[in-house]
């Protein structure tokens, strides 16, 4: 990729406030000002497929598909696709469920900010 190359980063939530919320992070933290953002996991699918973005966050409680449905088709468009599950759902089942499925991390809501920019950091970078 070339060094003008900027990645670009997809938020699906069903919540406004926590996209805008994300978006803010990922705003701070420089890491792209290419973001794209999905309410629902069908939504989530069809931008995956449009965008290829290079990271995406993923609320797991949505109408349509949740988070777990959409991750699932993701992975199946690309298998390496870079997911981080963010839900206020923390039953282990659906923690497992995501991180067999490939998600690289999984972070319970309400989250810290500067843990939250820390993990986008990590994973965001191209």
């Amino acid at each position: 990729m070339s060094e003008d190359y900027e990645p670009v980063i997809m938020i699906v939530d069903d919540a406004y406030f926590m996209r805008k919320a994300l978006r803010k992070i990922i705003e701070s933290a420089k890491l792209t000002t290419k973001i794209i953002e999905a309410a629902d996991g069908v939504d989530a699918v069809l931008k995956y497929k449009e965008y290829r973005p290079d990271l995406v966050t993923m609320d797991v409680l949505m109408p349509k598909a949740d988070g777990i449905q959409a991750l699932r088709a993701i992975k199946k468009i690309n298998p390496s696709a870079k997911v981080i599950m963010v839900s206020s759902s923390g039953k282990s089942h659906i923690v497992q469920d995501a991180m067999k499925l490939g998600a690289l991390d999984y972070v319970l809501k309400p989250f810290d900010h500067a843990r939250m920019s820390m993990i986008l950091s990590k994973y965001g970078r191209v």
